[in-house]
């Protein structure tokens, strides 16, 4: 499930650039937001 919200929110993240120059700022944050709690998980040990 984080996997895909973390594939969602980079296909935003791209989709940002593009469309809307303004919202991607926004989703910059999410996307970034999103890596830390993966490697947050993968360091844990944690199965995702």
């Amino acid at each position: 499930m984080l996997w895909t919200i973390a594939v969602v929110i980079l296909v935003l993240w791209l989709l940002g650039f593009i469309l809307l120059p303004a919202a991607g700022g926004l989703i910059h944050i999410l996307l970034v937001i999103a890596v830390i709690v993966v490697l947050m998980q993968l360091v844990s040990g944690k199965k995702l």
